[in-house]
């Protein structure tokens, strides 16, 4: 029997990974734009110049100059502007006598760009939500721009819309030593309905059945009777806005009680609110439970400033941890619910520490915000030098989301 000469079959190259593919094009389109922009006589410097020797929007000139400028091939394909703005480039500079094997070098490129998006991944948008995994800064302009359309979109759905929201929890020892007293100052600023019937609203809550029934007071301490005794009117548009309380349960919604729509609608509502022995001070021994605070969008707004003020005596030597929520399937989430977790955001959100607590503690969002804080601080009878701060900023926050921040507290 003559002996086996066959050869053994080699498995068929694989195919290069996608990160690698989209640095591969990224690649080609740095050398090739590069070199294009490098050949034009006499290179203009800077976007302006650049878009009027090309006979381009200054826009697209000044993306271009990004894209070429970018560390990495990954940022070049985040940064680059599509397909037929680069060959419209690509032409005026052929027309400006850049070699023409310069030019199709560089065409060749943008093809291999174009194939990569139409047939590998399917649009520019697919493409850059990829490229933000890799690309930390790619991902933050990702994040933002998806949130700002969702906020234009949201505002004409809901009808109605806020400039900014502040959303301000003040965490004290109460009087028996085994709980807080938490005081919440809210504010709604630019607060615009944009259609009649739109409803407006918001509302605090807690997560504790076991704990006597809420009865929210007044910064001067007394019950609340009628919901307007909660605004504080020299913080308010004038004439100010009224409110209406909808108890329910643990939790009271607010709505503004009012018809008006359209741009000369807007208001600036600011309320504060006074819960004594709100939350326990501590939890059971080895029971790994958090302590948390939070802030709804309930609002579509553009900025959302979350900020905590936690009395020096309350969790020593705890810093918070912030954790964002969809609600949308199971409602508000109780951080100590592991079956939650998996309702928690992945987003580029972040909390910061505010280095004197309370103490010229200002915002670019809130008018005359110290004074708001010296206000409750009186009020309260509190000295704000004995407050540590934390700020969580976010712009264009996702309508629906729970901003929280957790703690650790001591357990006993």
């Amino acid at each position: 029997m003559p002996p086996d000469t066959a050869k053994p079959v080699s498995a068929p190259p694989q195919e290069p990974r996608l990160e690698v593919r989209i640095a591969a094009t990224g690649e080609d389109l740095l050398s090739a734009i590069s070199r294009v922009l490098e050949a034009i006589p006499d290179p203009p410097s800077g976007p302006q110049a650049l878009a009027r020797r090309l006979g381009v929007d200054k826009v697209l000139a000044s993306r271009l100059l990004k894209a070429v400028k970018a560390p990495d091939p990954v940022s070049v394909i985040n940064r680059a502007p599509g397909p037929d703005p680069l060959r419209r480039v690509v032409k005026a500079a052929g027309k400006q006598g850049v070699d023409a094997a310069l030019i199709r070098t560089a065409t060749e490129a943008i093809d291999r760009f174009e194939r990569l998006i139409r047939d590998e991944i399917g649009d520019r948008a697919s493409l850059d939500a990829i490229v933000s995994a890799w690309v930390p800064e790619a991902r933050r302009e990702f994040e933002l721009r998806r949130k700002q359309s969702l906020f234009k979109a949201l505002s004409h759905l809901k009808g109605a819309h806020a400039e900014s929201i502040t959303a301000t929890v003040f965490l004290a020892p109460a009087a028996d030593g085994k709980h807080l007293d938490i005081v919440w100052l809210n504010g709604l600023f630019g607060l615009t309905r944009l259609r009649p019937g739109a409803a407006i609203k918001f509302a605090t809550r807690r997560f504790a059945s076991d704990l006597a029934a809420r009865k929210p007071q007044t910064l001067a301490g007394r019950e609340v009777e009628d919901q307007s005794d909660l605004l504080l009117a020299e913080y308010c548009s004038r004439p100010t806005p009224s409110l209406r309380a909808h108890p329910v349960g643990e939790i009271v919604h607010y709505t503004l009680d009012s018809t008006r729509f359209g741009p000369a609608s807007a208001v600036d509502l600011v309320h504060a609110e006074v819960n004594r022995s709100e939350m326990k001070r501590t939890v059971p021994a080895g029971s790994g439970r958090k302590a948390y605070v939070f802030a709804e969008v309930s609002t579509p707004a553009k900025v959302l400033q979350f900020d905590a003020f936690v009395h020096e005596s309350v969790y020593p030597g705890a810093t918070p941890r912030l954790r964002i929520y969809d609600t949308a399937f199971e409602g508000v989430a109780d951080v100590n619910n592991p079956a939650r977790d998996i309702d928690a955001l992945d987003v580029l959100e972040t909390i910061s520490p505010l280095p004197n607590g309370m103490q010229s503690c200002r915002s670019a969002v809130a008018p005359r915000y110290v004074e708001m804080l010296d206000k409750v601080c009186t009020q309260m009878h509190w000295k704000g030098e004995e407050f540590r701060g934390y700020r969580c900023r976010i712009e264009y926050p996702i309508y629906g989301a729970q901003v929280t921040m957790l703690f650790d507290p001591p357990s006993q």
